[in-house]
């Protein structure tokens, strides 16, 4: 018998909240008990759920990182970001850029995939955690925690940009996997793997600049419209109604993005910054009322991951994976020690900047299975993996984060 969308998304949401406590309670990342309680649906509660929860779920993925994206550009304030400027923006690519193109290179060579899926897997693997990054760095700045070098903020601005930069880079492989696609048949997979890939790579790495450049300018543009509409109306808009036309806003910006193919997902992070900086008083509401959304849309979006998985699929992914992600993260921590080699930040306090850059949930679970969407035939794979990396990597970086926070970084008033 079928189920009502209804009664499924309630199962899905009640027991994602439910399962999220649970593993909280055991010294486990609430994230991590809500994908193995969306893996639990996928076997028992999939085939009599409403098709339309698969329908629906990236939307709601999308709505979830929307989300996290705004709660980060909310908290970062302009005299911090001067201060951290050039070391975040280090952050915010070269440990990001190692550890793509070194998951790339194992995934093709070692593998098999073509170039171009190995790419998306690769960049979407390589993406921080901004569910387990940005909550633990705000709890931090708010402790007083590395407050000389402004290392929390050093992670969070970085670890926000990180994930756009690895969005950009997995939207330029998929679409060269679409193309590939759309040629059809195997002669065009030799192809694509040959020369007339390789130029097409370079066109849209070159663009990628271009891209990000314009996402940063709409999204200042459209945070300062925004600030200034609150500005004027702020007595007569409840904090709440902010909140949501912030989002609709957001949501607008992202539509743009994708119709004009610029890194929106910056610009969002850009519009948060330009209302704090702007209007504090508001960007602290805002901020307020996205961290209370927040709690339902991040039970959407880490129990559809789990619930979009093929578990076989995910058992047998689940050796070779493990260890083409650890090889990955080798090289992840071996880019942050190179980001911050120039910059005042102690030995302990690089050491931390590494392994608060391990974690990976939120950006996995939003584009895990956006090539299954697609139909690439490594879609089912590609999910696999990206479950596989939030299982095993949210854990590790969560209490990595929380193991050494208080041993590597000095508390200040």
């Amino acid at each position: 018998m079928a189920l009502s969308f209804n009664l499924s998304f309630a199962i899905l949401l009640a027991g994602g909240w439910l399962s999220g406590r649970l593993f909280k309670k055991i010294g486990l990342p609430g994230v991590m008990g809500m994908v193995v309680f969306g893996i639990l649906c996928s076997v028992w509660l999939k085939p009599y759920a409403s098709p339309l929860v698969g329908e629906l779920a990236p939307s709601l993925k999308s709505f979830a990182l929307i989300v996290i994206l705004l709660r980060a550009g909310l908290g970062i304030g302009t005299g911090t970001l001067k201060t951290v400027g050039l070391t975040a923006a280090l952050m915010s690519s070269i440990p990001c850029l190692f550890e793509g193109m070194a998951l790339t290179a194992l995934l093709h060579f070692l593998i098999g995939f073509p170039w171009d899926v190995a790419g998306l897997t690769g960049f979407m693997l390589a993406a921080v955690s901004p569910a387990v990054v940005v909550p633990s760095m705000l709890e931090l700045i708010a402790e007083g925690r590395g407050k000389r070098h402004a290392v929390p903020t050093v992670v969070l601005a970085g670890a926000s940009a990180d994930d756009v930069f690895a969005i950009t880079l997995f939207s330029v492989f998929l679409g060269l996997a679409r193309d590939r696609l759309a040629a059809g048949g195997a002669a065009a997979a030799e192809a694509a793997n040959g020369g007339v890939s390789l130029l097409s790579v370079a066109k849209s790495l070159a663009g990628i600049p271009v891209s990000l450049i314009v996402g940063v300018l709409a999204g200042l543009a459209a945070g300062y419209v925004v600030s200034r509409a609150f500005e004027r109306f702020h007595a007569s808009i409840r904090a709440t109604e902010k909140a949501l036309l912030l989002i609709v806003g957001a949501s607008l910006l992202v539509q743009i993005g994708d119709a004009l193919h610029f890194a929106a997902l910056i610009g969002i992070m850009a519009a948060g910054f330009v209302i704090l900086a702007r209007h504090e008083e508001i960007a602290h509401e805002l901020a307020s009322k996205l961290s209370k959304v927040w709690v339902f849309a991040e039970i959407v979006l880490f129990v559809l991951i789990g619930f979009s998985l093929d578990p076989a699929r995910a058992l047998e992914a689940g050796p070779w994976a493990l260890g083409i992600i650890a090889g990955g993260l080798a090289f992840r921590s071996l880019g942050v020690f190179v980001a911050t080699a120039f910059s005042p930040l102690t030995a302990g306090e690089r050491l931390f900047c590494a392994i608060a850059y391990l974690p990976k949930a939120t950006v996995q679970a939003a584009l895990g299975g956006v090539a299954l969407s697609f139909g690439i035939p490594e879609g089912q794979t590609v999910l696999a993996v990206a479950v596989v990396a939030i299982l095993f990597t949210a854990p590790l970086g969560l209490i990595g984060i929380r193991l050494t926070a208080r041993r590597l970084l000095k508390a200040e008033e």
